[in-house]
């Protein structure tokens, strides 16, 4: 069990998750820190970590319901169905992975959310103007976000939607709703696998996610008021912090 000292840290966390996550994403990248330091092994804190900021992705999910609309001419009932079962899928492929293992993964993919956070909207800008890919494409690559989603999940949110302005030439105001129902259903999918498999450290998440629920109402108010640019510098700079704390614990 965690000390007062440590159920601070996880609230604390999950708030600057849930934040992060409402307003560019990224909220992985608070939260499993906090996890690490409270003496959780890399795996178990990533599984509880997607528990604990699942109810702020749940509630940004619904909140979009009625602005659903197809991606690209596919369904989002299909899109979602893809994606809840590759979520399983990811999610089963954590289970399996040995903590040893995973400790020298997660920095490296780490550095891909990195990578999508910084680049991965204005790399989806070129690419979009100079190619246009089909709606079975889509299909392959939301599999593929599905099951990056349920094995890890940072950044996800961001490459998911480079992916959509790339492939379906979706606007960002209306990648909103289906982009938040996709990690809703990766989350949930995963979240299920976890639970069943007793990968979740429930001392740490259910501060975790108080705090997340608190951290998406605040980021809400927060991101009305701030200027894109800084948060979008602010969601880098943790995240390039973060990763390079990885790297340093995995491979020094």
């Amino acid at each position: 069990m965690v000390d007062a000292a440590g159920l601070a840290l996880a609230a604390g966390a999950g708030i600057v998750g849930g934040m992060m996550n409402a307003l560019a994403g990224g909220g992985t990248f608070a939260t499993m820190p906090a996890l690490l330091a409270l003496g959780t092994p890399a795996n178990i804190a990533n599984a509880t970590s997607n528990l604990g900021l699942m109810p702020g992705a749940a509630a940004s999910a619904w909140s979009f319901r009625h602005e659903l609309r197809p991606v690209g001419g596919v369904s989002v009932r299909v899109l979602a169905g893809i994606t809840f079962v590759a979520g399983l899928l990811g999610s089963v492929l954590l289970v399996v992975t040995p903590g040893a293992a995973f400790d020298l993964i997660v920095p490296w993919l780490l550095l891909i959310a990195f990578v999508a956070i910084a680049f991965g909207a204005r790399a989806a800008d070129w690419l979009a103007a100079r190619m246009t890919i089909g709606p079975r494409t889509l299909m392959v690559v939301q599999a593929v976000l599905g099951t990056y989603g349920g094995y890890f999940g940072g950044g996800v949110g961001i490459m998911t939607t480079a992916t959509y302005g790339l492939l379906a030439g979706t606007s960002p105001r209306a990648m909103f709703a289906p982009r938040t129902l996709m990690l809703a259903t990766a989350n949930f999918a995963a979240a299920l696998v976890f639970i069943a498999c007793r990968m979740v450290r429930w001392d740490a998440c259910l501060p975790m996610l108080a705090g997340g629920i608190v951290g998406g109402w605040l980021g809400a108010i927060v991101g009305k008021r701030l200027p894109a640019v800084a948060v979008r510098w602010w969601t880098i700079l943790v995240t390039g912090a973060t990763t390079a704390v990885f790297f340093a614990r995995a491979y020094f």
